[in-house]
Protein backbone atom coordinates (compact mmCIF):
# COMPACT_ATOMS: atom_id res chain seq x y z
CA UNK A 1 0.00 0.00 0.00
CA UNK A 2 2.93 2.20 0.71
CA UNK A 3 4.58 1.55 -2.60
CA UNK A 4 1.10 1.71 -4.57
CA UNK A 5 0.49 5.87 -3.33
CA UNK A 6 3.45 7.13 -4.04
CA UNK A 7 3.58 5.39 -7.78
CA UNK A 8 -0.19 7.09 -8.35
CA UNK A 9 1.31 10.26 -7.25
CA UNK A 10 3.43 10.73 -9.51
CA UNK A 11 1.85 9.90 -11.81
CA UNK A 12 -1.15 12.08 -11.49
CA UNK A 13 1.66 14.90 -10.64
CA UNK A 14 2.97 13.93 -14.41
CA UNK A 15 -0.48 13.85 -15.76
CA UNK A 16 -0.73 17.50 -14.23
CA UNK A 17 2.23 19.20 -15.41
CA UNK A 18 1.56 17.77 -19.50
CA UNK A 19 -1.66 19.25 -19.46
CA UNK A 20 0.43 22.59 -19.70
CA UNK A 21 2.77 20.72 -22.57
CA UNK A 22 0.59 22.55 -25.67
CA UNK A 23 1.39 25.76 -23.84
CA UNK A 24 4.90 25.42 -25.89
CA UNK A 25 2.75 25.71 -29.60
CA UNK A 26 1.36 29.48 -28.52
CA UNK A 27 4.02 31.19 -30.09
CA UNK A 28 3.96 28.92 -32.77
CA UNK A 29 0.03 29.27 -33.82
CA UNK A 30 0.13 32.73 -33.07
CA UNK A 31 2.85 33.45 -35.69
CA UNK A 32 0.91 31.33 -38.07
CA UNK A 33 -2.41 32.88 -37.10
CA UNK A 34 -0.67 36.62 -37.54
CA UNK A 35 1.91 36.18 -40.49
CA UNK A 36 -0.22 33.33 -42.81
CA UNK A 37 -3.80 32.55 -41.79
CA UNK A 38 -4.54 36.24 -41.02
CA UNK A 39 -2.93 37.61 -44.24
CA UNK A 40 -4.49 35.18 -46.36
CA UNK A 41 -7.64 35.63 -45.54
CA UNK A 42 -7.62 39.59 -45.75
CA UNK A 43 -5.86 38.12 -49.43
CA UNK A 44 -9.35 36.40 -49.74
CA UNK A 45 -11.42 39.36 -48.43
CA UNK A 46 -10.30 42.06 -50.38
CA UNK A 47 -10.63 40.03 -53.72
CA UNK A 48 -14.00 40.61 -53.80
CA UNK A 49 -14.51 44.00 -52.99
CA UNK A 50 -14.00 46.98 -55.17
CA UNK A 51 -12.11 50.26 -54.38
CA UNK A 52 -15.01 51.68 -52.52
CA UNK A 53 -15.22 48.58 -50.43
CA UNK A 54 -18.14 47.05 -51.95
CA UNK A 55 -18.49 43.41 -52.90
CA UNK A 56 -17.96 42.75 -56.78
CA UNK A 57 -16.60 39.59 -58.78
CA UNK A 58 -15.07 41.77 -60.97
CA UNK A 59 -11.72 41.67 -60.04
CA UNK A 60 -12.02 37.58 -59.97
CA UNK A 61 -13.07 37.49 -63.71
CA UNK A 62 -10.37 40.27 -64.77
CA UNK A 63 -8.09 37.53 -63.89
CA UNK A 64 -9.29 36.11 -67.47
CA UNK A 65 -7.92 39.00 -69.07
CA UNK A 66 -4.55 37.63 -71.90
CA UNK A 67 -1.79 39.75 -70.33
CA UNK A 68 -3.03 38.11 -66.68
CA UNK A 69 -3.17 34.31 -68.14
CA UNK A 70 0.14 35.16 -69.52
CA UNK A 71 1.98 36.08 -66.12
CA UNK A 72 0.49 32.71 -64.71
CA UNK A 73 1.62 31.25 -67.66
CA UNK A 74 5.31 32.91 -67.98
CA UNK A 75 5.56 32.64 -63.65
CA UNK A 76 4.59 28.92 -64.19
CA UNK A 77 6.87 27.99 -67.02
CA UNK A 78 9.72 29.79 -65.36
CA UNK A 79 9.20 27.83 -61.79
CA UNK A 80 8.93 24.72 -64.16
CA UNK A 81 12.15 24.81 -65.95
CA UNK A 82 14.37 25.83 -62.57
CA UNK A 83 12.68 23.70 -60.70
CA UNK A 84 13.51 20.88 -62.95
CA UNK A 85 17.10 21.43 -63.53
CA UNK A 86 17.55 22.62 -60.38
CA UNK A 87 16.22 19.91 -58.84
CA UNK A 88 18.72 17.23 -60.89
CA UNK A 89 21.65 18.96 -60.54
CA UNK A 90 21.05 19.34 -57.35
CA UNK A 91 20.62 15.57 -56.89
CA UNK A 92 23.41 15.19 -58.80
CA UNK A 93 25.46 17.15 -56.28
CA UNK A 94 23.90 15.51 -53.06
CA UNK A 95 24.96 12.01 -54.83
CA UNK A 96 28.20 13.38 -54.92
CA UNK A 97 28.14 14.96 -51.23
CA UNK A 98 26.69 11.44 -49.90
CA UNK A 99 27.33 8.51 -51.82
CA UNK A 100 29.83 9.39 -54.28
CA UNK A 101 32.85 9.92 -52.06
CA UNK A 102 33.58 12.98 -51.47
CA UNK A 103 36.07 13.69 -48.85
CA UNK A 104 34.82 15.17 -46.05
CA UNK A 105 36.87 17.99 -45.67
CA UNK A 106 34.75 19.06 -48.88
CA UNK A 107 31.36 18.00 -48.25
CA UNK A 108 30.96 19.98 -44.98
CA UNK A 109 32.26 23.35 -46.56
CA UNK A 110 29.75 22.39 -49.54
CA UNK A 111 26.75 22.17 -47.42
CA UNK A 112 27.82 25.16 -45.54
CA UNK A 113 28.11 26.92 -48.34
CA UNK A 114 24.85 25.83 -49.97
CA UNK A 115 22.60 26.63 -46.76
CA UNK A 116 24.22 30.42 -47.50
CA UNK A 117 23.67 30.72 -50.92
CA UNK A 118 19.68 28.69 -50.74
CA UNK A 119 19.38 32.11 -49.13
CA UNK A 120 21.32 34.75 -51.05
CA UNK A 121 18.32 36.64 -53.10
CA UNK A 122 16.59 39.21 -53.93
CA UNK A 123 18.44 42.67 -54.85
CA UNK A 124 21.75 41.47 -53.95
CA UNK A 125 22.05 38.19 -55.69
CA UNK A 126 20.28 40.32 -58.58
CA UNK A 127 23.40 42.88 -58.76
CA UNK A 128 25.78 40.18 -58.36
CA UNK A 129 24.63 38.63 -62.10
CA UNK A 130 24.41 42.10 -63.32
CA UNK A 131 28.10 42.67 -62.14
CA UNK A 132 28.92 39.50 -62.92
CA UNK A 133 27.39 38.78 -66.30
CA UNK A 134 25.59 41.89 -67.54
CA UNK A 135 26.61 43.47 -70.35
CA UNK A 136 29.80 45.40 -69.10
CA UNK A 137 30.14 42.25 -66.14
CA UNK A 138 33.19 41.16 -65.23
CA UNK A 139 32.68 37.58 -66.48
CA UNK A 140 31.74 39.26 -69.98
CA UNK A 141 34.22 41.50 -70.81
CA UNK A 142 36.66 38.73 -69.77
CA UNK A 143 35.43 36.12 -71.96
CA UNK A 144 35.20 39.10 -74.42
CA UNK A 145 38.80 39.28 -74.28
CA UNK A 146 38.89 35.58 -74.89
CA UNK A 147 37.02 35.88 -78.06
CA UNK A 148 33.69 35.15 -76.90
CA UNK A 149 31.30 37.60 -77.04
CA UNK A 150 28.43 36.51 -74.95
CA UNK A 151 25.57 39.19 -76.15
CA UNK A 152 27.09 39.15 -79.62
CA UNK A 153 26.20 35.30 -79.61
CA UNK A 154 22.46 35.87 -78.61
CA UNK A 155 22.69 35.51 -74.73
CA UNK A 156 21.00 38.19 -72.49
CA UNK A 157 20.98 38.14 -69.03
CA UNK A 158 17.56 40.68 -68.60
CA UNK A 159 15.38 37.65 -70.40
CA UNK A 160 13.77 34.73 -69.20
CA UNK A 161 16.57 32.68 -69.79
CA UNK A 162 18.89 34.72 -67.73
CA UNK A 163 16.17 34.86 -65.00
CA UNK A 164 16.10 31.70 -65.05
CA UNK A 165 20.39 31.21 -64.62
CA UNK A 166 19.95 33.71 -61.69
CA UNK A 167 17.07 31.71 -59.96
CA UNK A 168 18.92 28.64 -60.18
CA UNK A 169 21.76 29.98 -58.10
CA UNK A 170 19.28 29.37 -55.09
CA UNK A 171 17.73 26.94 -56.46
CA UNK A 172 20.40 23.98 -56.77
CA UNK A 173 21.78 24.35 -53.14
CA UNK A 174 18.85 24.48 -51.77
CA UNK A 175 17.98 21.05 -53.44
CA UNK A 176 20.98 20.13 -52.14
CA UNK A 177 20.29 20.54 -48.15
CA UNK A 178 16.69 18.90 -48.82
CA UNK A 179 18.38 15.73 -50.71
CA UNK A 180 21.53 14.99 -48.68
CA UNK A 181 19.44 13.88 -45.92
CA UNK A 182 17.50 11.79 -48.51
CA UNK A 183 20.45 10.22 -49.91
CA UNK A 184 21.89 9.24 -46.28
CA UNK A 185 19.15 7.26 -45.42
CA UNK A 186 19.86 5.42 -48.33
CA UNK A 187 21.47 1.88 -45.95
CA UNK A 188 24.10 0.31 -46.77
CA UNK A 189 22.52 -3.34 -46.05
CA UNK A 190 20.30 -2.65 -48.66
CA UNK A 191 23.07 -2.47 -51.46
CA UNK A 192 24.78 -5.20 -50.14
CA UNK A 193 21.30 -7.14 -49.86
CA UNK A 194 21.14 -6.51 -53.59
CA UNK A 195 24.66 -7.28 -54.85
CA UNK A 196 24.15 -10.68 -52.56
CA UNK A 197 20.76 -11.52 -55.13
CA UNK A 198 23.71 -10.46 -58.67
CA UNK A 199 22.28 -6.80 -58.80
CA UNK A 200 24.56 -4.61 -60.62
CA UNK A 201 24.97 -1.34 -59.27
CA UNK A 202 22.81 -0.23 -61.98
CA UNK A 203 20.17 -2.00 -60.80
CA UNK A 204 20.64 -1.28 -57.35
CA UNK A 205 19.71 2.25 -58.42
CA UNK A 206 17.47 1.69 -61.26
CA UNK A 207 14.86 -1.10 -58.64
CA UNK A 208 16.00 -0.02 -55.02
CA UNK A 209 17.27 3.11 -54.12
CA UNK A 210 15.38 5.65 -57.37
CA UNK A 211 12.28 4.17 -56.06
CA UNK A 212 13.23 5.21 -52.91
CA UNK A 213 14.75 8.23 -53.62
CA UNK A 214 11.43 9.71 -56.00
CA UNK A 215 9.54 10.67 -53.63
CA UNK A 216 11.86 13.03 -51.82
CA UNK A 217 13.27 14.15 -55.38
CA UNK A 218 9.69 15.07 -56.58
CA UNK A 219 8.91 16.58 -53.56
CA UNK A 220 11.69 18.62 -53.68
CA UNK A 221 10.87 19.80 -57.25
CA UNK A 222 7.75 20.67 -55.92
CA UNK A 223 9.31 22.60 -52.96
CA UNK A 224 11.40 24.21 -56.21
CA UNK A 225 8.64 25.34 -58.11
CA UNK A 226 6.67 27.05 -55.45
CA UNK A 227 10.19 28.78 -54.44
CA UNK A 228 10.48 30.40 -57.88
CA UNK A 229 6.78 30.60 -58.48
CA UNK A 230 6.72 33.05 -55.20
CA UNK A 231 9.99 35.31 -55.83
CA UNK A 232 9.51 39.15 -56.35
CA UNK A 233 12.94 40.75 -55.74
CA UNK A 234 15.53 39.50 -57.99
CA UNK A 235 13.18 39.38 -61.27
CA UNK A 236 11.96 42.92 -60.75
CA UNK A 237 15.83 44.05 -59.50
CA UNK A 238 16.97 41.98 -62.36
CA UNK A 239 14.43 42.82 -65.21
CA UNK A 240 12.59 45.85 -64.26
CA UNK A 241 9.29 44.35 -64.83
CA UNK A 242 10.33 43.70 -68.54
CA UNK A 243 8.90 40.21 -68.12
CA UNK A 244 5.51 39.69 -67.12
CA UNK A 245 5.35 37.71 -63.97
CA UNK A 246 2.48 37.19 -61.75
CA UNK A 247 4.67 39.18 -59.04
CA UNK A 248 5.56 42.27 -60.64
CA UNK A 249 1.66 42.45 -61.81
CA UNK A 250 0.95 42.81 -58.35
CA UNK A 251 3.38 44.64 -57.45
CA UNK A 252 2.12 47.16 -60.47
CA UNK A 253 -1.82 46.99 -58.89
CA UNK A 254 -1.07 47.92 -55.73
CA UNK A 255 1.75 50.06 -55.81
CA UNK A 256 1.53 51.34 -59.33
CA UNK A 257 0.36 55.05 -60.42
CA UNK A 258 -1.20 54.14 -63.93
CA UNK A 259 -2.41 50.43 -62.71
CA UNK A 260 -3.31 51.15 -59.58
CA UNK A 261 -6.07 48.59 -58.37
CA UNK A 262 -5.41 47.13 -55.53
CA UNK A 263 -8.43 44.64 -55.49
CA UNK A 264 -7.43 43.20 -58.43
CA UNK A 265 -4.04 42.55 -57.01
CA UNK A 266 -5.28 40.97 -54.38
CA UNK A 267 -7.28 38.39 -57.12
CA UNK A 268 -4.17 37.84 -58.17
CA UNK A 269 -2.34 36.55 -55.03
CA UNK A 270 -5.24 34.64 -54.19
CA UNK A 271 -4.77 32.88 -57.43
CA UNK A 272 -1.15 32.48 -55.90
CA UNK A 273 -2.34 30.91 -52.70
CA UNK A 274 -4.56 28.80 -54.27
CA UNK A 275 -1.37 27.05 -56.51
CA UNK A 276 1.09 27.49 -53.53
CA UNK A 277 -1.66 25.45 -51.19
CA UNK A 278 -1.86 22.61 -54.05
CA UNK A 279 1.98 22.51 -54.30
CA UNK A 280 2.43 22.01 -50.57
CA UNK A 281 -0.38 19.47 -50.37
CA UNK A 282 1.06 17.42 -53.02
CA UNK A 283 4.68 17.99 -50.93
CA UNK A 284 3.02 17.30 -47.91
CA UNK A 285 1.65 13.84 -49.41
CA UNK A 286 5.28 12.67 -50.98
CA UNK A 287 7.05 13.62 -47.66
CA UNK A 288 4.97 11.15 -45.96
CA UNK A 289 5.01 8.34 -48.50
CA UNK A 290 8.70 9.52 -48.23
CA UNK A 291 8.97 9.48 -44.10
CA UNK A 292 8.46 5.62 -44.34
CA UNK A 293 12.02 4.48 -45.45
CA UNK A 294 14.27 7.26 -44.18
CA UNK A 295 13.31 6.41 -40.24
Amino acid sequence: MTLVQPLESIQSAAKGDRRWDWLGLVPFFAFAFAFLILPALSIAVRSFQDNTGQFTLQNILDLRQPSIMSAYAVSIRLSIVTALIGGLLGALMAYAVTAGGLPEKVRSPLVTFSGVASNFAGVPLAFAFIATLGRLGLMTGWLKNLGLDLYAQGFNLYTFWGLMLTYLYFQIPLTVLILVPAFDGLRREWREAAENLGASSWDYWRQVALPILMPSLLGTMILLFGNAFGAHATAYALTGGQINLVTILIDAQIRGDALQNPGLGNALALGMVFIMAVSIALYSWLQRRTSRWVR
